[in-house]
């Protein structure tokens, strides 16, 4: 599945080098840049290649249509608390007031799981996977196709839950209603979460025939179908082109592969943002320091006046 360039989205917390910024930013650039050349001379097939079977988003023509690119989100540190804007530039709430609960809408795929169809998966990536020490499990997945007779095809998908998910499923739905959002169809997606959630920590789940189609991109998360008012809710997405309808209301994840036992997004990246945006009265401007997102649509043909604020 497709990769995001590490300088393009949110990067993890902890451990930089305040003594050489430069050295360690461009160390990361070459160690990010060598994973993707040994993904490429692996070939690692992925559940791309049964996304037309189970009627999954593709996300293939994000390597063309942004990897490459100069444009990217505002580069950010490791160290998010540093780099927030000052107090002054954040609608902090304060004591006296109420806040509405924080809506975080989360994605599935390359968010918070992998999925790969079984026969297809390298026993070397899988054997990586499970020494390190990712959760997993299998589950058929009801095909849109057909066999012979009309038979209606079943795939064996191997799913990979991303480092710490429980744990930060637990912790986020502490201070904040969560939204399972995903372009994949219900007969897949479903199953699934059941398989991650058995808490049902979700209060809504959404499938891709909740997604919209625009004139820029297909499969679009419109966040107006849960909220009259965006100033307490938040996207997170592996895929950036989710939030053209509503960039300042969006948080880009690196997407997530069998490839990255070691991942800290979740617990070290994303949960400590969103505790931050809980104390909000309006997470977008502080998404929009942090991430640029209108700005990086322009750049890439969407025009300003396609984007609401």
């Amino acid at each position: 599945m497709a990769e995001l360039a590490q300088a393009d989205v949110y990067a993890p917390a902890g451990g930089q080098d305040k003594t050489f910024p430069l050295w360690k930013t461009l160390l990361n650039w070459v160690s990010f840049l060598f994973q993707i050349l040994l993904q490429i001379l692996r070939g690692t097939p992925s559940w791309a290649r049964v996304v037309s079977s189970v009627g999954l988003r593709r996300t293939s023509f994000l390597r063309s249509s942004y990897s490459s690119s100069s444009a990217g989100f505002k580069p950010l540190s490791a160290e998010f608390p540093a780099e927030t804007p000052p107090p002054s530039q954040i609608s902090l709430s304060t004591a006296n007031e109420a806040l509405q609960k924080l809506m975080v809408v989360l994605d599935l795929d390359e968010t918070l799981v992998c999925a790969y169809e079984t026969s297809s998966l390298p026993a070397a990536i899988r054997s990586q996977a499970i020494d390190a020490g990712l959760k997993w499990f299998e589950m058929e997945c009801v095909s849109v196709d057909k066999e012979g007779e009309g038979i209606q095809k079943v795939n064996h998908v191997t799913v990979f839950e991303r480092p710490g998910l429980q744990e930060f499923l637990q912790r986020t739905s502490e201070f904040a209603d969560l939204v399972l959002f995903t372009a994949g169809l219900e007969g897949y997606a479903s199953p699934l979460v059941d398989r991650i959630d058995l808490q049902n920590r979700f209060t809504h789940r959404l499938y891709r025939p909740a997604t919209v189609s625009t004139e820029h991109r297909d499969h679009v998360k419109d966040l107006s179908c849960l909220a009259d008012d965006f100033r307490r809710v938040v996207l997170v997405d592996n895929n950036p082109f989710s939030f053209v309808l509503q960039p300042l209301n969006g948080i880009p994840c690196i997407p997530f592969s069998a490839g990255q036992p070691h991942d800290e997004q979740l617990i070290g990246v994303i949960l400590p943002l969103l505790k931050l945006l809980s104390l909000q009265k309006d997470v977008r401007p502080v998404l929009h320091e942090t991430f640029h997102m209108p700005e990086w649509f322009e750049k890439h043909g969407i025009p300003a006046p396609q984007l609401a604020s």
